[in-house]
């Protein structure tokens, strides 16, 4: 059967095409009061004379939405589950961390100088850590039980007991402790701290050692072989050697800069980097430093997210959007989505194990500190 949709609504008309020729119709989009199109011969099913429908497409989306034919085309990647609000927090929200097992949430609030612990079963808040000095990378290690809290005013890691929230210890660092990571195969803690340095700490507290950088550290991943450093004020993404721990390599991130938040798809071989002047999420090959894809991204960006499961990518940026991008082949990607989101909500977590994306949005006006938590469709 042929279908003849007329374009009163281009979007609309482009998406119920691809829901019926998922059904083996054959469709052509002619705009209104134009003839129809001549039919050229299609890959999807045979096409019998005199078979015409002539619909508009608003007409058809009416009449297909509550039958679901379209339901894959027109759903968003991203489905808001529900919103968490955090009434006594002011100013700017950085990093977060999730205990699977205690389905708890840690957000550094670091305008608000506490780390916020949410209740991820009833959706709740569930207690506030005070005492801190601008905390921004945040880290929980499930076997020790302790909660580990980088702070950008006095430069201390301050480590804590996961059950009690008891201070057990401090890290002096020096200068703006910012991310954190954990390498469970060294069983090392890695902060990016001070004018251009990752401090190597064990879980107990103990300085190990630093790596020296050329600038102050942002966004870092840890692969098997390396360990890939953003270093935005010097234009420059480092590599790092292991378990030599020096600097092996720099790359540059050419005529995009402000390369802040990043993310590794480690079977690929692919790192994401994502720049803020102009907004751009670069593909980088780990294994040569090329920048294989470029494509638009949203502004302010602070936090970038790989969902193997799905092959796709999740980008949170403060100028109101949450960029989502879906990887076609290790060299080939496509934006399928930016979905609104308040200003200033620059910060984000994705869980896999949880399957599920934590948004944080600082306080406007009337309207609460928030966490929304969005569901991978």
């Amino acid at each position: 059967m042929r279908i003849l949709v007329v374009e009163d609504e281009t979007k609309v008309a482009n998406a119920l095409r691809e829901g019926f020729e998922s059904e083996d119709f054959k469709v052509v989009i002619a705009r209104t009061g134009e003839e129809e199109p001549q039919l050229q011969p299609g890959r999807r099913g045979p096409q019998r004379a005199g078979m015409r429908l002539e619909l508009t497409a608003s007409f058809l989306l009416f009449l297909l939405l509550g039958a679901g034919l379209l339901r894959a085309q027109l759903a968003a990647p991203l489905q808001l589950v529900t919103t968490i609000q955090m009434p006594s927090v002011r100013g700017r929200i950085d990093h977060m961390a999730v205990d699977l097992k205690g389905q708890r949430l840690f957000v550094s609030a670091l305008g608000n100088d506490t780390v916020e612990v949410i209740d991820l079963r009833r959706g709740t808040l569930l207690h506030s850590i005070h005492g801190l000095d601008e905390p921004q990378g945040v880290l929980y290690l499930p076997g020790e039980n302790r909660l580990y809290v980088a702070n950008g005013g006095d430069g201390a890691v301050r480590i804590f007991d996961g059950a009690s929230y008891r201070l057990l210890g401090t890290v002096r660092l020096g200068s703006d402790a910012d991310n954190m990571r954990f390498d469970a195969t060294t069983h090392r803690i890695y902060v990016a701290f001070g004018n251009g340095a990752l401090a190597m700490i064990d879980p107990g507290g103990k300085l190990l050692g630093t790596i020296r950088l050329d600038a102050h550290p942002e966004s870092f991943q840890i692969e098997t072989t390396k360990i890939f450093v953003n270093l935005p004020d010097a234009r420059q993404l480092a590599v790092i050697g292991r378990p030599a721990g020096q600097v092996s390599m720099v790359w540059h991130t050419g005529s995009a800069v402000g390369n802040f938040p990043m993310a590794l798809d480690e079977t690929d071989h692919r790192l994401f980097v994502v720049c803020r002047r102009p907004a751009t999420l670069l593909v980088i090959d780990t294994d040569q430093g090329h920048v294989v894809a470029s494509l638009p991204a949203v502004g302010d960006s602070d936090d970038v997210f790989y969902d193997a499961a799905r092959r796709r990518l999740y980008a949170s940026g403060g100028d109101g959007a949450i960029s989502v991008y879906q990887q076609l082949d290790a060299d080939h990607y496509r934006q399928i989505a930016s979905l609104a989101t308040p200003p200033g909500a620059r910060t984000s977590l994705f869980s896999p194990k949880l399957d599920r994306l934590f948004l944080a949005v600082r306080r406007n006006g009337s309207q609460p500190a928030a966490i929304r938590v969005y569901r991978p469709e």
